[in-house]
């Protein structure tokens, strides 16, 4: 039979998989030797059994008991003992840290008789109420399910303009009547006063929390896996809230704004540990402790230290000091901003705690990417309201909402929207992922808010205390009177902690400078550089563009571009342009076609110079023209209403150009274009096209020394349609004196079943995954994102899109296949992407697995490309299959 519980002297950080990373740091925090209560966790397989079969596995009740009774040997009282009753906290713990999505319920054990035993071995009746109201407003909203705000409701009338700390013994008292009371109007039944009952209550509906609807969005915007399941931790009471002396905080063993060494986090006297994430009651810093409590502050400080030097790395303390006794409650690696990512990781190799390969892997291509984001230029045009806390760095700037509701619904009408509240709790989270960032009145920078937002990379400025904030009216005033309405505009700056009236104007980031080619000047700057150097020495995968003009391409080679992997020539023939192509469609003999196609050549001659010219000396991968002709031709119904009315006119023809045009696009109308007339198919059947946009291409590889062409060819599904292409382009180059290699795209499913055969007439493959990936789930991507994406998400078919992450199992398989049998045939095939997954960074680890040669993405995600393809070298070097 498995074993399902483990005290915490059993366990290790290693056993984050079985005991979820509260109680493998608790078991590692025990094992040490620092102050931790006693207790014992319940494991993820218990919480997954429970979950697939609806009830508690076989043993885990036995096993339950067994711990709980050496808790209470331990402890000198059992749980709930009516004259000195042995209290516990029942609290979540999955693998990877979900702050605030699933429950705590503090002070299990209490009832009408144990509050009293409390109360006199304490010697503090007010300490011993406060905790027992606490209990029932947990328990009644996490494990009943009561409406929260019933018990804030009650709270708020009974303190009337007092503070929590000026209640006194018996208000607390006929707080818990009254809760007591919202319990059996409620649920209709009296709270539970059996400690047991309450115990295994409490288990459940932790194991239960796992698939809240906050829970699960959290795991998807944070793509943790949705079958791990959490483990509960059943660890002996300590209070922080039993008088002056006692209080509880939150610290980190740097800055995770900014990764500044130093003493970081927040105090609250007399308070329990939930006080101080949800930011009901604001803080203070973690450095007046010292003269709150000298010994207790000297004695975190050594354990701060230990813990750093012990995980090697930022570390993110929850602690409660009861009498002045210091107990720690939770450790873990901590949730950092981008940027104090990137300093504290080449802080820690200056350290000698980690070498340079280890400092790569702790950052990412994401995090990377917020450090490109734009930040708030001059701001003298723009009223100040007010200044917070610099919660979350960053700009942002949108109209004010005071609802998780209404920004999820501005948001989705394409609106930047900011959520202002009192305080946030993880109801918020749909609404905190819809913002461009977060303004919180209260709270501080270790509140639900700030570590929420810090983890998702977004805007949040937290304790903004001057503002009176009213959800109801929908409305803020600040300093002044200057009162924000619903849809008015304001930005905050995540960085200073400024409110400001209005949209402030945006500047290039120091970061976005840097890849643009300027030195590298502040701590920021020189640690990105010094990761960005290393992963460049370590990734096996090149980085190439996505660009089709050539100031696209300068710009690609200043971030680092390698080359270029798609250019699409389709996007040469818009505009002015435009005119010429419908020539092409309507003509009607070969000498009309071949007119058209010899005005398009020296244009596309000069786009191809220009390019190759920014690229010189590196690859240029130009694909042949790829979309149906129709996409160059107007509109079917405006072209139809111009002819329609022109005739109506009296004595007025229709103009012959537009009704031939008219008679082209109902000729070219497909029902389903992305499956019709496009790619290779069009260079097979108008004569001619193919041929201009080679010849183009050998004479700018003429005039540009060192111009590196290779010559795509899209859509191909039948080894036969690329040899003919072949034939005929072969015969240019070699006219022209021009080298330049000929592969395809690998898009259609059938040419990476048979790319075994495609290889023997091409030299490459670039996998097309956009169109691959519509062909093989069998999505139009433009119909099915707004359509039904959402629910696809909510019922768990995929965990992120398709169109944004390769997926491994399907597509994936089939670009396996292609690597496989495509080097089997030719083992010198050079293998790419060009898709947009190329600057995806899941994605370009894959692309590494199989044996890609390189990625192609956008010009501004090259520098997210060219890290994770150093990531993926340094954690998936076993996986290379080339």
């Amino acid at each position: 039979m498995p074993k399902y519980v483990y005290d915490f002297t059993e366990g290790n950080k290693d056993l984050k998989d079985l005991l979820g990373g509260k109680g493998a740091n608790l078991a590692e925090m025990t094992n040490i030797g620092l102050p931790v209560p006693p207790g014992f966790t319940i494991t993820t397989e218990a919480c997954r059994h429970y979950l697939g079969h609806g009830g508690m596995p076989d043993g885990l009740e036995g096993e339950i008991g067994e711990h709980l009774a050496a808790l209470e040997a331990r402890m000198g009282k059992r749980l709930g003992q009516a004259d000195d009753p042995l209290l516990v906290s029942v609290r979540s713990g999955a693998k990877f840290s979900m702050p605030g999505m699933m429950e705590t319920v503090l002070n299990i054990g209490l009832n009408d008789d144990s509050v009293l035993g409390l109360a006199k071995q304490s010697g503090n009746d007010r300490f011993a109420w406060d905790s027992y109201r606490r209990l029932i407003q947990m328990f009644g909203k996490t494990v009943l399910g009561i409406d929260g705000e019933l018990f804030e409701d009650a709270m708020d009338a009974l303190k009337g303009e007092r503070d929590d700390t000026d209640l006194d013994a018996a208000d607390l008292q006929r707080l818990v009547e009254t809760f007591k009371g919202i319990v059996r109007e409620r649920t209709g039944r009296d709270f539970p006063a059996d400690p047991r009952e309450q115990m295994d209550l409490a288990v459940r509906a932790v194991f239960d929390s796992w698939n809240a609807p906050r829970a699960i969005l959290y795991r998807r915007q944070e793509r943790i896996p949705a079958d791990l399941g959490t483990a509960v931790n059943v660890v002996a009471m300590v209070f922080g809230n039993m008088g002056p002396d006692s209080g509880t905080g939150v610290a980190f063993t740097r800055d995770p704004g900014s990764g500044r060494q130093g003493v970081y986090g927040d105090y609250l006297r007399n308070a329990q540990g939930e006080d101080v994430v949800a930011g009901i009651r604001n803080t203070v810093p973690l450095q007046e402790l010292e003269t709150i409590n000298p010994e207790a502050y000297r004695e975190l400080l050594d354990i701060m230290a230990t813990l750093e030097r012990h995980y090697r790395d930022l570390c993110d303390i929850e602690f409660t000091i009861e009498r002045g006794k210091l107990w720690m409650l939770q450790t873990r690696v901590g949730k950092r901003t981008a940027a104090a990512a990137f300093c504290i990781a080449t802080q820690l190799v200056d350290e000698g705690l980690i070498d340079m390969d280890e400092a790569v892997t702790r950052v990412t291509g994401d995090q990377l990417a917020q450090l490109m984001f734009p930040r708030f230029a001059a701001t003298a045009g723009n009223r100040r309201l007010t200044t917070g806390m610099n919660a979350s760095p960053g700009a942002a700037a949108g109209r004010a909402v005071f609802s998780s509701e209404r920004a999820v619904e501005l948001a989705g009408q394409g609106e930047a929207v900011i959520l202002v509240r009192r305080e946030t709790n993880p109801d918020d989270l749909a609404g905190m992922i819809a913002a461009h960032g977060v303004l919180t009145s209260r709270g501080g920078k270790t509140s639900h808010a700030a570590v929420v937002a810090r983890g998702m990379g977004k805007t949040c400025v937290c304790g903004a205390e001057e503002l009176e904030v009213d959800p109801h009216a929908r409305r803020f005033t600040a300093p002044g009177g200057i009162v924000v309405n619903e849809g008015d505009v304001i930005s905050i700056d995540g960085g200073t902690g400024a409110v400001y009236l209005g949209e402030v104007p945006v500047t290039a980031s120091p970061v976005a400078r840097y890849f643009e080619g300027e030195p590298a000047e502040d701590e920021l700057v020189r640690a990105v550089d010094r990761i960005m150097t290393h992963a460049d020495s370590a990734r096996r995968l090149a980085v190439r563009a996505n660009a089709d003009t050539p100031e696209d391409a300068a710009r690609a080679r200043r971030y680092g571009a390698q080359g270029i992997g798609l250019c699409r020539t389709e996007h040469m023939f818009l505009g002015e342009r435009r005119r010429l192509v419908e020539d092409l469609i309507l003509a009607t003999t070969p000498e009309e076609r071949q007119a058209a196609l010899d005005a398009l050549e020296p244009l596309q001659t000069g786009d191809f110079t220009g390019i190759f010219t920014a690229m010189r000396g590196l690859p240029v991968t130009i694909r042949l023209i790829d979309p149906p002709l129709h996409e160059f031709l107007p509109d079917l119904t405006d072209l139809a209403v111009k002819v329609a009315l022109a005739e109506e006119r009296a004595g007025e023809a229709a103009d012959d150009r537009d009704r031939r045009l008219l008679d082209a696009v109902k000729r070219l109308h497909e029902q389903n274009p992305m499956l019709g007339l496009r790619g290779v198919r069009l260079g097979l059947t108008i004569p001619g096209l193919f041929a201009m946009q080679v010849r183009a291409i050998a004479t700018a590889a003429r005039r540009v020394e060192d111009a590196r062409a290779e010559i795509m060819i899209p859509l191909v599904g039948a080894v036969q349609e690329l040899e003919i292409v072949r034939e005929e382009a072969e015969g240019i180059l070699a006219e022209a004196g021009v080298e330049a290699a000929i592969g395809t795209m690998i898009e259609v499913p059938r040419a990476a079943l048979t790319a075994g055969q495609i290889a023997e007439a091409a030299e490459f493959f670039s996998f097309g995954t956009n169109d691959l990936t519509q062909m093989t789930w069998g999505f139009s991507r433009d119909d099915v994102e707004s359509a039904f994406f959402g629910r696809y998400l909510d019922l768990g078919v995929f965990g992120v899109s398709p169109f944004e992450s390769v997926d491994r199992e399907g597509v994936g398989r089939l670009m396996r296949i292609a690597v496989e049998e495509g080097r089997r045939t030719r083992p010198d095939l050079k293998l790419g992407i060009c898709g947009e997954h190329g600057g995806d960074p899941d994605s370009v680890h894959f692309c590494h697995e199989i044996g890609l040669d390189y990625v192609s993405c956008s010009p501004f995600r090259i520098a997210v490309a060219r890290l994770e393809a150093g990531r993926a070298a340094l954690t998936c070097a076993e996986s290379d299959t080339r």
